[in-house]
């Protein structure tokens, strides 16, 4: 365990998130010095505890412990290692990085940093670097995105486009600021610009995107978090489902009539869990209910190939659905055995022919690293039978595990299984991806990601998935209609430093509930949207 200890709430969540990405298997457990009114009503993003009244606390447990101590126009952090009684796995890595200068139970680092009470972000940085210096030092430990720990990175290197910067001074900007590697920076700095070029088209004042969820899936597997329930317990309530959602979906028509929609996204979920005559039934009703002239992109992430039929592919293509996604994540058998996915690598081969056979041009491939027991070679089968398809779309995602996953609820049963992903293997996809003429067109990262990676989506020229980049890029206000969907509103008018405001509003996850309390969901996205 690890104790981070705060004499004031305070970009808590800074620290606790960098922690997590050098530390992924530590618990991190902020704690507060300060009485506790100070933090009493506080929105506090990390989950917070009290110290005793005489604002002392042993920690016996933990293998470290930092303090960060707001002092006037200085920040002082403290770190301290293997503390008596705890884990004393620092050990071997602090000799390692600098054997002259290894630390015994107890032993404290300290530095301190100046600080302008003007400046929030600039403040944060200096935190996050000197966080991030001191714990490099010591461990010989560096992390490809440096200090960067937030889900959207290239943002910031489109902001930097976009204020006029030049290749090298958004380089210099990235290197200096955060500490992220030459890849990385090359990474998002190629994105960016291809983003750029794609968003040039989008009237974000004036336009929208929408998402529909369709929280069925096949069944669950073991890494997934997302809001999706096994099909066969809910089979019978699907078409209260649907009707629940036709009327989010009229309420949306109507509040947005004057706007012109951008791009549609059905995901999940597993979408294709609906019967061909559902299908049918949802698209005609989004067709009936938005004007699509503006509509650049209309995507249904087929996803689970267990999921696919021939009636239900001719059932998107009548309806002029553009993009399809059929995801096997793994081409390994064995794999998803073990992750759950009841199909085989052949039915996900024959998903994808008949596709393209009935006609779709702008299909994705998913695709995971890191999932339990998958070697170097393993990806490269996986790339290999995938070559072979040649898909429009291919996004590489590197495996997150959160709290509502299998992999983390049943830990014990997987504590053997190796999960590994590396820069190597991230660099191997993105080789056949080129191979295939695929540029990186998205990316972003999410917490507890493997190997300290992200998720890079790739594209064939004029085959780049625009609710994709709208998603991460935060530019547009983004509809969202089912169980469990977030609904984004992005204000047109700019901050001062350039930002958006963004406020957004959530729909309940469970199915049931979604159903009973529609009312409430629409109520929600009114008070939303009202003028303000």
């Amino acid at each position: 365990m690890i104790v981070v200890v705060f004499n004031k709430p305070d970009f808590e969540y800074d620290v606790h998130s960098l922690l997590k990405e050098f530390f992924p298997q530590e618990d991190v457990q902020m704690y507060y010095s300060c009485p506790p009114d100070e933090v009493e009503g506080k929105n506090l993003a990390c989950t917070h505890h009290e110290m005793t009244d005489d604002g002392v606390k042993e920690f016996a447990d933990a293998s470290q412990v930092f303090k960060i101590d707001y002092v006037g126009d200085e920040i002082a952090v403290e770190w301290t290692l293997n503390r008596a009684g705890g884990n004393n796995s620092m050990t071997g890595e602090m000799q390692q990085a600098d054997k002259s200068d290894s630390k015994t139970a107890g032993e404290s680092i300290c530095t301190k940093i100046s600080v302008t009470g003007t400046d929030r972000k600039e403040t944060k940085n200096r935190l996050k670097l000197a966080l991030y210096s001191m714990i490099e030092k010591g461990t010989g430990k560096s992390l490809p995105w440096g200090t960067l720990s937030g889900i959207r990175p290239t943002k910031i290197a489109m902001k930097c486009i976009e204020d006029g910067m030049s290749d090298r001074e958004t380089y210099d900007y990235l290197k200096e600021t955060y500490l992220a590697s030459d890849e990385k920076i090359d990474l998002s700095i190629g994105i960016a610009k291809r983003e750029k070029a794609l968003l040039d088209k989008v009237d974000y004042d004036n336009g929208y995107s929408l998402y529909i969820g369709i929280p069925f899936c096949p069944s669950t597997c073991a890494y997934c978090s997302f809001t999706s329930y096994p099909l066969g317990v809910w089979k019978n309530r699907v078409d209260d489902y649907l009707d629940a959602l036709e009327k989010e979906i009229d309420y949306t028509a109507q509040k947005f009539y004057h706007k012109k929609l951008n791009s549609i996204y059905i995901g999940g979920g597993t979408p294709t869990t609906l019967s061909p005559a559902q299908l049918d039934r949802l698209i005609r009703k989004i067709k009936c209910s938005f004007d699509l002239k503006y509509c650049l992109e209309f995507t249904v992430e087929a996803g689970r190939p267990d999921s696919i039929t021939r009636e239900k592919l001719l059932a998107l293509k009548k309806n002029g659905i553009s993009r399809i996604s059929v995801n096997p994540q793994t081409m390994k058998q064995q794999t998803l055995h073990i992750i759950g996915r009841h199909h085989t690598v052949d039915d996900t081969i024959q998903s994808f022919k008949l596709a393209r056979e009935l006609g779709f041009d702008n299909i994705n491939m998913d695709l995971i690293m890191g999932l339990p027991e998958e070697t170097l070679d393993d990806v490269r089968h996986t790339m290999e039978l995938v070559k072979e398809l040649a898909p429009d779309n291919v996004t590489i995602h590197s495996l997150a595990v959160k709290r509502a996953a299998r992999l983390t609820i049943f830990k014990d049963r997987y504590s053997d299984m190796q999960m590994v992903n590396t820069q190597e293997h991230m660099d191997l996809c993105a080789a056949y991806c080129k191979q295939m003429g695929l540029e990186p067109y998205y990316l972003y990262r999410q917490k507890g990601m493997a190997g300290n990676m992200e998720n890079v989506g790739y594209a064939a020229k004029g085959k780049a998935g625009v609710y994709n980049i709208l998603i991460m890029e935060e530019k547009q206000t983004i509809v969202a209609c089912g169980a469990g969907a977030s609904t984004k509103r992005v204000w047109p008018i700019p901050n001062p430093d350039g930002t958006h405001r963004i406020d957004r509003c959530e729909n309940v996850k469970d199915v049931g509930q979604y159903i009973t309390r529609i009312d409430e969901m629409i109520e929600r996205k009114q008070s939303l949207f009202e003028e303000k």
